[in-house]
């Protein structure tokens, strides 16, 4: 068993999903109405083994019905639905071993598809779904041979919070979505946000898309929108650190995708040409050698190239390239940066790779075959 909050080997503290919320809550809500007793804590099956035992804020009962309430717990991940309420209310029906999971005020609608779940239903995941079945089969089996179970689950902030998360270009409206592969919020964790960009990528190719563009985050995902391309909002991507990932699960999908930007500034740019994958700054370093190679290339003076190699962050690269007039040198390093990850991913789909400044402006792109192409700035 595992209590509701551990630590991860570098210390810090990991959380609980919205559905094991909702499981927790559940569960305590069906103990609840059995004992006719408050219910202040439960301990849920995870979907991969092992037990957490989540508190129960408010517990509720009646003969037939009660309310639990859980307060969602992410840990210290920056988790948006951290301190929300996950609120069940359960009632028991006549339709004996059928437990029924709705969705209430503040749980998202599924308005588009690629997400594995129904349109115009709520958005709760084929795995908290069955963490909750699951859970309340094996602790109740007796009752539930004589009765049946009707749960609703809701977020009260669920519309508030809905549109700080990526669920509006994932097409869920109306709220959050109850997720959770796990059960368990590891902090900053590689593994949800890998399934948030397939999540992203599955619904793109759904919708019948051709074209994905990758961007190092909402603020080059802002100047894509504006100076790029004019597509829905569901084919931009933000990729994060996961460049070689996220371009390698286009790849997978290359009988839809025709196309794939990849779209950012030159500090995870630069990393990029010099053929890093994952661009984390805890994970890899501006290699400036590899930078002053390029200024060397582009026709920089000594000077200028020493300077480089002495530099600070990439973008002071950029600041002592511009004062020089050397634009060639961010032409060569986007070339750089389109070679990569075209070898990376095979040629199975083209790549246009852009960089821009920290205005907006488009410093360079390149696209089409990668030892013939013609850079514009």
């Amino acid at each position: 068993m595992v209590g509701a909050a551990q630590r991860t080997q570098d210390k810090q503290r990991t959380g609980y999903t919205t559905g094991s919320s909702a499981t927790a809550a559940a569960k305590a809500a069906l103990q609840a109405v059995v004992s006719q007793t408050s219910i202040t804590s439960a301990e849920i099956a995870l979907p991969r083994g092992g037990t957490i035992t989540i508190p129960i804020q408010r517990c509720e009962f009646a003969q037939d019905s009660a309310k639990c309430i859980v307060i969602k717990d992410g840990g210290d991940d920056p988790d948006v639905t951290h301190g929300a309420e996950i609120v069940v209310d359960l009632f028991v029906t006549e339709e004996s071993n059928i437990i029924r999971i709705e969705g209430g005020e503040g749980v998202g609608t599924v308005t588009k598809p690629g997400l594995g779940l129904e349109i115009g239903k709520p958005a709760i995941n084929p795995v908290p779904k069955k963490m909750i079945m699951q859970n309340l089969q094996q602790s109740f089996q007796k009752f539930l041979e004589r009765h049946g179970i009707r749960l609703v689950v809701s977020v009260p902030r669920g519309r508030e919070l809905g549109p700080k998360t990526d669920n509006p270009r994932l097409g869920i409206v109306g709220g959050i979505s109850i997720l959770g592969t796990s059960g368990i919020v590891i902090p900053f964790s590689t593994a949800s946000y890998a399934a948030s960009i397939r999540q992203s990528l599955d619904v793109a190719a759904a919708m019948g898309e051709e074209s994905i563009i990758l961007t190092t985050g909402g603020r080059s995902e802002e100047f894509a929108k504006r100076e790029v391309v004019d597509l829905p909002d569901h084919c931009f991507v933000q990729m994060g650190d996961f460049v070689g990932y996220s371009t390698r699960e286009c790849a997978k999908r290359s009988e839809q995708f025709r196309k794939v930007y990849v779209v950012g500034f030159v500090g995870k740019l630069a990393k990029m040409a010099a053929g890093v994958k994952q661009t984390h700054v805890k994970g890899s370093k501006v290699n400036m050698k590899f930078l002053a190679g390029l200024a060397a290339e582009a026709g920089a003076s000594d000077q200028t190239i020493q300077a480089i190699k002495k530099a600070n962050t990439a973008r002071h690269v950029s600041e002592i390239v511009a004062e020089c007039g050397l634009d060639i040198f961010f032409e060569l390093l986007c070339r750089e940066v389109h070679k990569q990850m075209s070898e990376h991913i095979q040629d199975k789909i083209p790549i246009e790779a852009i960089l821009f400044d920290f205005d907006g402006r488009i410093l360079a792109r390149v696209k089409g075959q990668r030892d013939k192409t013609k850079i514009s700035a």
